[in-house]
């Protein structure tokens, strides 16, 4: 198991001394991440194509956000490292890096940056495992019937990027999240639209607006939730010899959203036959486990 010691420092931001606060963040989280092991043994995430991810840490981790976003970027950096010894490196949506203070502290000592194409091809060019929603922030509030559906529109720069740098695309598709909250609330009635006036009175950006959640019962307690998650087999970026440049950003962009779009769908089709998916310790031993071939029992 990979030691404290063995995480990397942040390679894009030079050899600047990074500030106490960060440093202090930096140890708690990362001797929290190497005793994790106990409780993903009770907690028992459904874990499908480890054996996916390129031995060289040389690879473009692309996933979705679901409403309790904590999910996705703890378990998938944390299954990573269990497997290469390596640290993810996440890029954050800019709206985390507004903050200041603890929330841009936080961000910095988990090792991610604030996303942009200029620390992303740093970190490429330091060949880092790198992990990216192309959905960002706005793809975590989800409004009722928008569960695990990616909102990616017109987002071809995660794609642009790793073919710039020829860096392979794995997909890392979470269900789970958006089981723990139910959203009562459509972004087309009259609550949503008055939520996206609000947040584009308040920021600007009318993506952001915020659903009514419920979780057990009419309450915020947080249902139990069993996490499924899935790496997809490596996408190549290397372009072909008769596809225009454009034309191939556009084809891995869709081949990605495509492999993520189905994972997703079987994924929930696991979660729905699965006795633990409500984490019943009386059902335990009969969790839905992946095979070696990458079915379940």
């Amino acid at each position: 198991m990979p030691t404290t010691a063995a995480i990397p420092a942040p390679g894009e931001l030079g050899n600047r001394t990074r500030p106490a606060p960060e440093r202090i963040l930096r140890t708690a989280l990362a001797t929290a991440a190497d005793n994790l092991e106990p409780l993903m043994n009770l907690y028992q995430p459904y874990v499908e194509g480890v054996e996916n991810l390129p031995a060289d840490g040389r690879f473009l981790l692309v996933g979705n956000h679901t409403q309790v976003a904590a999910a996705e970027v703890i378990l998938i950096p944390y299954f990573v490292r269990q497997a290469l010894g390596k640290q993810v490196r996440t890029l954050a949506d800019r709206q985390f890096g507004k903050g200041g203070g603890l929330q841009a502290a936080l961000v910095a000592a988990y090792g991610a940056v604030i996303g942009s194409p200029e620390a992303a091809a740093t970190l490429m060019r330091a060949n880092e495992p790198i992990l990216v929603f192309p959905g960002g922030g706005r793809e975590i509030s989800k409004f009722k019937g928008e569960q695990y559906q990616l909102r990616w529109e017109n987002r071809y720069g995660f794609a642009r990027l790793a073919i710039e740098h020829h860096y392979p695309i794995v997909t890392a598709a979470l269900v789970g999240g958006d089981d723990i909250y139910t959203s009562v609330t459509t972004r087309t009635g009259l609550y949503g639209r008055a939520s996206e006036w609000f947040s584009r009175r308040l920021d600007g950006r009318a993506d952001m607006a915020m659903p009514l959640l419920r979780g057990v019962g009419p309450t915020l307690l947080p249902r139990a939730q069993r996490m499924y998650l899935r790496f997809g087999p490596p996408i190549t970026t290397t372009p072909p010899a008769d596809v225009p440049a454009e034309g191939w950003i556009h084809q891995v962009k869709n081949d990605t959203q495509a492999r993520l779009e189905a994972d997703l769908k079987e994924l929930q089709e696991v979660r729905d036959t699965d006795p633990y998916r409500a984490l019943n310790p009386l059902s335990w031993r009969a969790a839905a486990t992946p095979t070696s071939a990458g079915t379940r029992h």
